[in-house]
Formats: structure tokens, C-alpha cells, sequence
């Protein structure tokens, strides 16, 4: 149960611990570094899956929806912010894909994507993550944010319901970030190298939550177009590396079920908590 303290504080406070959280889990998942540096490919496959199937229902459920609901409720064209918002996140997402060097997981340096640039594996790894870690982080504080405005008459915005969605972004962060470490281990970076990196990529959760708390307070006619947003910079990863990375090493049936178990626990979340 959440404390009732949590529901009184700030919003962007509020947004802040939720960011923190979701951080920490990374921490968490990347800490299996200093056990094991082997990677177990049908485990992590199906956790990969795993978050791209909470990502998918995380943005039906706590963003599209509400962002519907609350246009409609604004006199707008329910569907037009929506679509706006999420084709937005989506183009986002595509200009920083292009232009920011990183590396996918699986794959050689020389794959590197981004503007060509000398930097270490290492770094061109947790860029990636970092990447798609941004999205996540709006995600929660936009949410966060449309809570606190109380001008979603409908009710679907709700902190019950960013809370949801904090879980979510946290629990399939633990993959992620055991999807980092690992493979820097294996590389020969030494433990706590592999667990400074593996961790590091979760940093800009929390920054990136206050950030989306902050713009929707102070710009409160933007709403429905933020959470849609979110829920296209999110789907964009899920279908640009997510899924593909989920079935890089033949594991297509169980990164499959994978998806849809993940789908399944952030719908239940989403609709018993928010």
C-alpha cells in the first residue's frame, strides 16, 4: 500500500520518487553483475519481452487513453491530440536515434548508430538505454502531472494511476539493466565498471519525470498531447529495439510470450491500482 503521505506531497516531488524508483530497479537488475557474468539468453530474451509488452499496454492504458478521454472532456476532437502527440513522440525519438551515437545490444561497434564518434562500447551501450530510458521517465511525470492540474474530469489521470505506471516502468527496467552489465562484464570491464554503466543508463529517469511534471503543470492545454507523446517516443522503442532485441538469438517463442505476459501484469496493474 502507498503511503498517504506520498498522495500530499508535490507533484514534481511526487514525479522525483517515482523517477528514483524506477531508477533503482535498473540499479537492481544491473547488481546481478557481481554474480554472474554469463548471460542466460532465454531468461533475458523473455524479460526484453517482458518490457516491451508492459511499455505497449503502459501506453495504451496510462497514456493514450487518458489522453483521449481528456480531449473529448476539453470540446476537442478526441482522437486529434492523440495522434498528434504520438506521431510527435515517435518523430522525437527518430531525430534522436539519428543523431546521438549509441550501440545496440548484440551487435558490434561498428553497427554503432547516431553521428559516427570514437567513443568506447561501453558508453555507445548506455546511451542506447539511456535513449529509450528517456520516454519512460516522461511517461511517469507527465502523468504525475496531469494528476496534480485536476483538470481531467474524467478521472483517468490520476496519482493511483502514475503510481501504476511507475511500477511498471520499473519492474521491466530490471531486465535492462542486467542487459547492460552483463555484456560489459563479458567484455572484460571489471565488476564494478560493468554495474557503474549498467546502472548509469537509469539516471535520466528521474530527471526526465520531473521534467514532464513540470511542462504540463505550467502548460496545462498540452496535456493530452504530452501523454500521447510519451506513449509514441515509448512505442517507438519497443518496436525499433525491444522486440527486435528480444528475438536476436532465436528465442522468438518465449521473447513472444514474454510481450504478453508483460502486456497482461501492466494492464492488471494499471486498472486495479489507477
Amino acid at each position: 500500500m502507498i503511503p498517504d503521505l506520498f498522495y500530499e506531497l508535490n507533484p514534481i516531488t511526487q514525479a522525483l520518487i517515482g523517477g528514483l524508483f524506477t531508477w533503482a530497479v535498473t540499479a537492481l537488475g544491473a547488481s546481478l553483475v557481481f554474480f554472474t557474468k554469463k548471460i542466460n539468453y532465454p531468461l533475458l530474451d523473455s524479460m526484453m519481452g517482458f518490457a516491451a509488452g508492459v511499455m505497449i499496454a503502459a501506453s495504451v492504458w496510462s497514456l493514450i487513453i487518458p489522453s483521449i478521454d481528456m480531449a473529448e472532456a476539453q470540446g476537442s476532437i478526441p482522437w486529434l491530440p492523440a495522434v498528434i502527440g504520438f506521431l510527435g513522440g515517435g518523430v522525437f525519438l527518430r531525430i534522436c536515434d539519428q543523431y546521438l551515437p549509441h550501440l545496440h545490444l548484440g551487435l558490434d561497434k561498428s553497427q554503432a548508430e547516431g553521428i559516427p564518434t570514437k567513443w568506447r562500447r561501453s558508453t555507445l551501450l548506455v546511451l542506447a538505454i539511456t535513449l529509450h530510458n528517456i520516454p519512460e521517465g516522461l511517461a511517469v511525470g507527465v502523468l504525475f502531472g496531469a494528476a496534480a492540474t485536476g483538470v481531467d474530469p474524467t478521472g483517468t489521470a490520476t496519482v493511483a494511476a502514475a503510481i501504476a505506471l511507475a511500477l511498471g516502468i520499473g519492474i521491466q527496467n530490471f531486465p535492462e539493466g542486467m542487459a547492460v552489465s552483463m555484456p560489459l562484464r563479458r567484455d572484460g570491464l571489471s565488476v564494478k565498471k560493468s554495474f557503474w554503466y549498467g546502472q548509469v543508463s537509469g539516471v535520466v529517469e528521474p530527471i526526465s519525470a520531473v521534467i514532464g511534471t513540470a511542462a504540463v503543470i505550467f502548460v496545462q492545454p498540452m496535456l493530452p498531447y504530452a501523454l500521447a507523446f510519451a506513449a509514441g517516443a515509448m512505442i517507438y522503442v519497443v518496436v525499433e529495439e525491444l522486440i527486435p532485441e528480444s528475438q536476436h538469438h532465436g528465442n522468438t517463442d518465449i521473447a513472444t510470450l514474454g510481450t504478453m505476459v508483460g502486456f497482461c501484469v501492466m494492464m492488471v496493474l494499471d486498472v486495479s491500482l489507477g
